[in-house]
């Protein structure tokens, strides 16, 4: 049977940066892997960021959704009985930074899935700056994504000093929704992505998943809402200005993420990830130039006046 592992966490976590190197090693270690970007948004970026990962023994695949959350569960099960007979040894799934982990379970206990997978580790990504912030609803959907890890990272380590201020942290939020709480010397993993050692791999290879129980809380689809914007192009201070501007302006709504690839001069490209914590831009060298915010209540028609002169087409 194929392993399953799903590497979880909420919006900014680190998810993508940390697939790169899980990926890489157990590439490294001969296996042969896909990796499933699966996103309820109309573009996934994060799929541009994992390109260079595509190899004999790595392929790439994708599900993107924005029309409701059962044709997006329709699309998974149908990816997975498509590649059923690929050979493959691991399938790694990177869902949205928002998503019900029941779908995943959901899913694979379906015929005739459950006779060609089986789910062998739920890894979580916890941004250790951000746990101590999160708004109400953020609180369950963050608690929701983490409750069946086996393992989970701590990833942006620099904005903190205090490991275990960051595991009190997300066992009061487990608590607070009636889950069970994590223990720092077996269940996390606690040091910069590059720093990982084969041991570290090793560990979060054979990590498991813990059946979680908690109260259950509607997600509805059109909670959180992304807006996409194409072909986008203006100088890095403008970029970063937009950005920081966006992110603390009421008017916009709750934006809690935006990132993407932005054109920052005739020659240049730049990658944009940015929260209300931290605004990082990178250089890149990228196929298209798309931005998207992610949050809640935005006002739509005002975010498109800020983008409408840096981009060929504004979110519809």
């Amino acid at each position: 049977m194929v392993k399953i592992d799903l590497i979880t966490g909420f919006l900014g976590s680190g998810k993508t940066t940390f697939i790169k190197e899980y990926a890489g090693y157990l590439i490294s270690k001969g296996e042969k892997i896909c990796i499933i970007e699966n996103d309820y948004g109309a573009v996934n970026i994060d799929m541009v960021m994992l390109q260079d990962l595509l190899s004999d023994n790595c392929n790439l695949e994708m599900i993107v959704g924005g029309d409701g959350k059962e044709a997006h569960r329709r699309r998974f099960r149908t990816k997975l009985i498509s590649m059923g007979m690929s050979g493959y040894d691991r399938v790694l799934i990177e869902p949205s930074g928002i998503y019900d982990v029941d779908e995943f379970f959901d899913v694979l206990y379906d015929e005739p899935l459950d006779r060609w997978y089986e789910i062998g580790n739920v890894i979580s990504l916890v941004d250790a700056g951000a746990v101590f912030y999160l708004g109400d609803f953020e609180r369950y959907i963050f608690m929701s994504e983490i409750a069946s890890a086996g393992k989970l990272v701590f990833s942006k380590l620099d904005m903190v000093s205090d490991k275990k201020a960051v595991l009190d942290a997300v066992n009061k939020i487990m608590d607070e929704f009636g889950g069970k709480s994590f223990d720092m010397s077996k269940d996390i993993v606690a040091k910069p992505i590059d720093e990982f050692t084969p041991d570290d791999f090793e560990a979060l290879c054979s990590c498991g998943y813990r059946h979680a129980s908690y109260v259950k809380l509607p997600i509805e689809d059109k909670q959180f809402t992304p807006l996409f914007y194409f072909d986008v192009a203006m100088p890095l201070d403008k970029l970063r200005e937009i950005a920081k501007g966006l992110l603390t302006d009421a008017k916009a709504g709750h934006v809690i993420r935006i990132k993407g690839f932005v054109q920052i001069s005739e020659n240049e490209q730049t990658e944009l990830n940015a929260t209300e914590k931290e605004i990082k831009t990178t250089p890149i060298v990228s196929s298209r130039n798309v931005l998207i915010v992610i949050g809640e209540g935005l006002d739509k028609a005002y975010i498109n006046s800020i983008f409408k002169d840096y981009c060929s087409v504004v979110s519809l």
